[in-house]
C-alpha cells in the first residue's frame, strides 16, 4: 500500500504561483484498487512526473467546490475510462462537486461523470468501494458541502479531514485514524476562516492520536515559515510522529499496521 503526495501547496496564492505542487493525493494497491484524491491543478502532469499511471486509476474522490481540490477531475476520468470508451472506475463526490449547491458547482460535467459509477456523498454517510469502506466526514469550510473522507480496510484506517475549521467535533469524524491527513495551510497560531492552523492541527493530533500524522495543502505563510519545524514541535510535543508533506513525497503504508483497540476506548 503505497501513498504518493502529488503536491503539498493549497490555497490559492500557493496554487496559481506553484510555489508547491497541487496536485492532491494518489493512494495505490489500497485492497487491490488505485485512488486519487483531490486532484488539483497539475494532477495528471504530476502523475506521469512521479511515476504513476493514470489509466490505471479505479477512482477518483473530489472532496468539494474548490479549484485546488477539483481541477484535473475531469481529465483523470478521461484516463480511468479509457478516454470516455469504456464503463470504467467510480467517482465519489461532495454534493456540491457532483450535483451543484447554490453557487458552488457542479464541478464536474454530466458528460465526464456518463461512464463511471457516481457517488455523490454526506456527512456521515458510507460507501463501499469494493472492501473499502469511504465514510463522508463533516467539515466547516467555505463550500457549505465540503466533505472530508475516511477510509477503511482490512482493519486499517486512513482519514483525510480536507479543508476544515477546527472545531470540537472534529476529533469524533477521525476517531481511530490509523493515520491522519490534514490540510493545514497556516503555521502556529495564525487561524483563517475555514481552515486549520498548525496549533489546531496539533490539538487534532493529541485527540485522534493516529500512528502517524500528515500535514499537506500549505499555504503560502506556511511554505515560508518552515512547515517541517512545525511537524517537529507537533511531534515532539503530542508523540505522534507527525510529517509536513513534500511534493512527490511517498509514504509505505504497510509501516503503520492497524492498532489493536481496547475495550477503554470504546
Amino acid at each position: 500500500m503505497k501513498l504518493t503526495f502529488l503536491g503539498s501547496g493549497g490555497g490559492r496564492f500557493a496554487t496559481i504561483t506553484q510555489r508547491r505542487m497541487t496536485g492532491g493525493i494518489r493512494l495505490d494497491g489500497i485492497d487491490g484498487k488505485n485512488l486519487h484524491l483531490d486532484p488539483g491543478p497539475g494532477a495528471l502532469v504530476r502523475s506521469y512526473q512521479f511515476g504513476l499511471d493514470p489509466l490505471k486509476l479505479d477512482a477518483v474522490l473530489v472532496s468539494h467546490c474548490h479549484t485546488d481540490h477539483y481541477n484535473d477531475a475531469e481529465v483523470l476520468i478521461e484516463a480511468m475510462t479509457r478516454g470516455m470508451t469504456r464503463k470504467r472506475g467510480t467517482v465519489v463526490g461532495s454534493q456540491s462537486v457532483i450535483n451543484g449547491y447554490q453557487q458552488w458547482g457542479p464541478s464536474i460535467s454530466k458528460y465526464h461523470l456518463g461512464k463511471s459509477e457516481v457517488k455523490a456523498l454526506q456527512p456521515g454517510e458510507e460507501y463501499e468501494l469494493g472492501n473499502i469502506s469511504i465514510t463522508g466526514t463533516r467539515t466547516q469550510h467555505g463550500d457549505p458541502m465540503t466533505i472530508g473522507f475516511k477510509l477503511e480496510w482490512n482493519g486499517f484506517i486512513l482519514s483525510y479531514t480536507s479543508d476544515t475549521s477546527y472545531f470540537p467535533e472534529l476529533k469524533k469524524e477521525h476517531y481511530r485514524a490509523d493515520v491522519l491527513i490534514s490540510s493545514v495551510i497556516r503555521p502556529g497560531g495564525e487561524k483563517i476562516r475555514g481552515h486549520m492552523c498548525a496549533d489546531e492541527f496539533e490539538k487534532l493530533v493529541e485527540e485522534v492520536s493516529p500512528r502517524l500524522a500528515v500535514m499537506t495543502h500549505l499555504g503560502m505563510k506556511m511554505i515560508m515559515d518552515h512547515p517541517e519545524e512545525e511537524a517537529e514541535r507537533i511531534t515532539t510535543r503530542t508523540g505522534v510522529k507527525t510529517l509536513a508533506a513534500q511534493d512527490g513525497m511517498k509514504l509505505n503504508l504497510d509501516c503503520y499496521l492497524a492498532r489493536q483497540h481496547t475495550l477503554d476506548e470504546f
